[in-house]
């Protein structure tokens, strides 16, 4: 099947995810007025700017002529979007140029951009923006109000400082990876780039925080993130638990190492996962779902550390009750009785499952050629500034011409003299 094929897999999807509603005519947003110069690719980098485009800021994302950020190329490749359906997801809301950094003209419009900007956001290796030109104390110089965000591997100084890293790498390193899977088997990565996504999280937060320092003083500042820092924060409270007793986490499977009962059980017809937290939810799991007030008295099961030390035990008596009835019927007893508990579902199964229906969490937005495309919204509601509508990612170079009439008021001709000179690259030819 070719990628073009692919697309029409979601195309019969219509009823499964709703329009996406415009938000309030007149509403402000929360980063309105903020320009945001891009120089990002890949991941962690791409998504951080999205999330401050999506806040309202106007986002313009640098791109080498021609095939843009090497990002466009993972797979399914749909000729409409310019790249593959995974740029979507961390692209949306921004405008593309191309600028040939290599060229005299690229470099110095490169410059004017960031004279205009707020903030710079960059995550190439370490010494490139400076090797341009571009780094942080070239730019303050004439922009000394700049917001100037590095996102690197392992920091833009020290020891490590060159090494590249990539999210697959910040897990293993971390130690993250250690702690998740089977005991009897190696540690398992998330599939989900979990380190590019917080990372982009934390840099964003960064980012909005400088801006509201700059507010209070008038100061821009460098801010730097680092995958790696970020990746050891992301394994939770368990470094400090390693600290303190020097015992290294034990994969747990689908069972927690903290409390008991929480892990996966089978009913009738499906899996589904439960966890209690403290005692009260385990005393209304016995009593209330599953009919059981002896077991809930019994004194070996008492606490959290009693159940602990008795968790295959406990395990064994519930899969015995929760086999004897379908999911269902366990679920409206546990919703009842606020036991904490899910289904085990597939991400299509998810992406189209009640609560992300109710939540709006993925919508229908227009696209020029297909329709339509499936939209992944942010986790964020205000009441006063709601989120901009999503505008689906650019193709390379579209917005060149108009990000350089709207931010340096240059006129058609002069666009066109600095496409002639290659700043938009030899044979790049400007979109509107």
């Amino acid at each position: 099947m070719n990628d073009s094929s692919k697309t029409s897999k979601y195309s019969q999807a219509v009823a499964d995810f709703p329009v996406h509603r415009p938000r309030p005519a007149g509403a402000e947003l929360a980063l309105q007025g903020i320009r945001v110069v891009d120089f990002t690719h890949y991941i962690a980098g791409p998504l951080a700017t999205m999330i401050m485009a999506d806040m309202g800021a106007d986002v313009v994302k640098i791109e080498a002529p021609g095939r843009g950020d090497d990002f466009r190329q993972y797979p399914p490749m749909i000729p409409e979007f310019g790249g593959g359906a995974p740029w979507l997801w961390c692209n949306r809301n921004k405008r593309s140029i191309t600028l040939d950094l290599k060229s005299p003209e690229g470099l110095a419009q490169a410059r004017a951009l960031i004279a205009k900007a707020d903030v710079v956001v960059e995550n190439f290796s370490t010494g490139v923006m400076e090797r341009f030109g571009l780094g942080y104390e070239a730019c303050r110089e004439y922009n000394p109000a700049l917001i100037y965000c590095s996102v690197s591997a392992y920091g833009r100084e020290g020891a490590f400082s060159d090494r590249l890293g990539f999210d697959p790498i910040a897990q293993a390193e971390s130690g993250f990876i250690s702690m998740n899977g089977y005991v009897d088997r190696e540690g398992v990565r998330a599939l989900s780039p979990v380190m590019d996504i917080s990372t982009a999280m934390m840099t964003s937060n960064a980012i909005l925080g400088a801006l509201v320092s700059r507010a209070r003083t008038g100061k821009g500042q460098a801010v730097e993130v680092a995958l790696f820092d970020n990746a050891l924060l992301m394994t939770g409270y368990a470094s400090l638990q390693q600290t303190f007793t020097g015992r290294e986490p034990q994969r747990p499977g689908n069972t927690s190492p903290d409390s008991c009962p929480s892990g996966v059980f089978t009913a009738k017809d499906r899996s589904f996962l439960i966890n209690c937290g403290n005692t009260q939810i385990f005393q209304r799991l016995l009593t209330q779902v599953l009919d059981m007030p002896d077991v809930a008295a019994n004194p070996a099961y008492a606490t959290n550390k009693d159940r602990l030390g008795k968790r295959d035990e406990i395990f064994a008596l519930l899969q015995n009750e929760f086999s004897k009835q379908p999911f269902e019927y366990w679920h409206a007893r546990m919703l009842k009785a606020s036991v904490p508990c899910g289904v085990l579902r597939t991400v299509g199964e998810a992406v189209r499952s009640p609560e992300a229906r109710e939540r709006e969490m993925l919508t229908r937005i227009p696209h020029p050629e297909l329709g339509w495309v499936p939209n992944m919204s942010l986790p964020i509601r205000y009441s006063d500034t709601p989120l901009a509508d999503p505008v689906v990612a650019a193709r390379v170079g579209e917005h060149t011409e108009k990000v350089f009439a709207d931010w340096l008021g240059y006129d058609e001709e002069r666009i066109q003299g600095l496409a002639e000179a290659g700043a938009f690259g030899r044979s790049a030819a400007v979109a509107g």
